[in-house]
């Protein structure tokens, strides 16, 4: 389900049935990296509404954690960590974060969450049917991620 007063109106109906909580993580840098954090958050983006389109009624894509490169990176970890503990306490059992950002790979051990990084791949340089293809492929490595996690807890 997407982050929208629709779709939450069929979150509060099924609580029960939605265990988990999807964050994309979004870097932002307005110096050098600006490109490159760009690149990151519409390749996240792109994969995320993929993503909640195949699990519809089985979890909640939240609207993305955006954060400053340039921020001190524990300030940040400190931040996520409180959404953390909230999710924890509204009772969602899986807690996802999804990123092109390698920087978190160093942190993640500090999550209960889980953590799923992937390399961003340039889109806006590939024609459509090659962009979908690759985009297809790669979610149907997340779904497989997803259904693994579940059914290794159920």
């Amino acid at each position: 389900m997407k982050w929208t007063s629709e779709d939450i109106d069929m979150y509060i109906k099924a609580k029960e049935y939605v265990d988990t909580i999807v964050l994309p993580l979004y870097p932002v840098a307005l110096d050098e990296q600006i490109k490159k954090t760009a690149e990151m958050t519409e390749f996240i983006n792109l994969l995320s509404v993929q993503l909640e389109r195949q699990f519809r009624g089985r979890l909640i894509m939240l609207p993305g954690f955006n954060y400053l490169k340039s921020t001190d990176g524990d300030a940040t970890l400190q931040d996520l960590l409180k959404w953390e503990r909230e999710f924890m306490a509204k009772g969602f059992k899986h807690i996802v974060y999804i990123t092109s950002d390698s920087d978190w790979k160093l942190v993640e051990a500090k999550l209960t969450g889980s953590l799923i990084w992937l390399p961003t791949i340039p889109l806006q340089q590939m024609d459509q049917q090659y962009r979908n293809t690759i985009l297809k492929d790669q979610i149907q490595q997340l779904i497989s991620l997803f259904v693994q996690k579940w059914e290794n807890i159920e």
